[in-house]
């Protein structure tokens, strides 16, 4: 292995919320932080971004002056060990866009997309830490073979800070919760 195949070593320790915050954008675009361990994230798919986009562009749309949605940035779900995500698309509370951190307080639903190696982390791991974190709504898109996607729904319950499922969508995502949206995935 020569030196430039190496991962520095920041990749193997530890790291805090402070040493996280101090880093450069570049430093922080394609990983995630999991219990102070980085993460590195996989390129996104030109078929994943422009559903990310679709669904952002829908539910901002969907969401009024109250509410944004996008796409890009990290939601920190806790400081001690360490662990920020970076949901395929975020609603989180207008008043808040310049604060950083985006903490779950200000998160009201997280969508991430189904990609080839994010399957058992899309579909357990996050599932568990967006609950966990008390993030309300939770979306999780599959990309199907038939090329429409499928859209999962989660509800959070506050008592035991765990989701119940929702209602499925396919084809056109008429969703009520947590404001009325209608997308149309045949688009994608």
């Amino acid at each position: 292995m020569t030196a430039e195949m190496m991962a520095p070593a920041w990749m193997h320790e530890q790291i805090t919320a402070q040493e996280y915050d101090s880093w450069s954008e570049e430093q922080c675009a394609g990983i995630e932080i999991v219990d102070g361990m980085v993460v590195v994230s996989p390129s996104a798919s030109k078929r994943l971004n422009r559903l990310a986009r679709i669904l952002a562009n829908a539910l901002d749309a969907a969401a009024g002056p109250e509410w944004n949605a996008d796409t890009g940035f990290d939601v920190r779900l806790q400081d001690v060990p360490l662990t920020n995500r970076r949901p395929d698309v975020v609603v989180y509370q207008a008043d808040t866009i310049d604060i950083t951190p985006t903490r779950p307080e200000h998160v009201l639903l997280v969508a991430e997309v189904v990609s080839p190696g994010s399957e058992t982390t899309d579909r357990i791991v996050k599932v568990d830490q967006y609950a966990k974190a008390g993030i309300a709504f939770y979306w999780r898109i599959e990309q199907a073979a038939t090329g429409v996607p499928l859209v999962y729904t989660y509800v959070l319950d506050p008592a035991t800070r765990t989701y119940r499922n929702g209602d499925v969508f396919t084809g056109v995502l008429k969703a009520v919760a947590p404001f009325p949206v209608e997308i149309d995935l045949g688009q994608i």
